[in-house]
């Protein structure tokens, strides 16, 4: 009967090791929308306690769903997707606006504010292993444009 609970015990272990294991994500939002506009942008705290790469995102209320980097080349903002986006072990990388963010294009529907999107994020460990994280974002009301101009680099 000991070895059945020593077993049952440290099964248990295992499978909170594994758990604590997994990248977490906290503060996510997705930017609110209004007709016609079929882009907006996700963002958040990403932490992979081993450290890997963000590597991917989908979205069903989006047809193309993608890491963004954003930087500003002189007077012009320019965003570009990347193809993987480096986490360091134990350290929280942020989503935000003006840096890097989950962009959400072609979007099926406006987005508005109290809304909740489905977004799933996909993280690849040191260890090649892939996880999928899956949130639940709440839309909230878009900020005021920044006075600089954007555009998308083409790939």
């Amino acid at each position: 009967m000991k070895t059945v609970q020593f077993t049952i015990a440290a099964a248990l272990a295992l499978a909170a090791a594994a758990v604590s294991a997994q990248t977490s994500v906290k503060d996510g939002w997705v930017r609110s929308t209004v007709e016609p506009q079929k882009a907006t942008g996700a963002f958040m705290q990403i932490t992979s306690p081993q450290g890997g790469k963000l590597v991917g995102a989908q979205s069903p209320v989006a047809g193309v769903t993608e890491v963004h980097e954003m930087a500003m080349e002189g007077n012009v903002m320019k965003m570009r997707a990347v193809s993987a986006l480096e986490l360091p072990a134990g350290k929280a990388v942020e989503l935000k606006p003006g840096g890097y963010h989950v962009m959400l294009m072609d979007l099926k529907q406006a987005l508005k504010a109290g809304e909740t999107v489905p977004l799933t994020l996909t993280v690849e460990g040191k260890d090649g292993k892939r996880e999928t994280v899956e949130l639940k974002l709440p839309v909230k009301a878009a900020a005021a444009a920044p006075a600089a101009q954007h555009e998308h680099a083409k790939h």
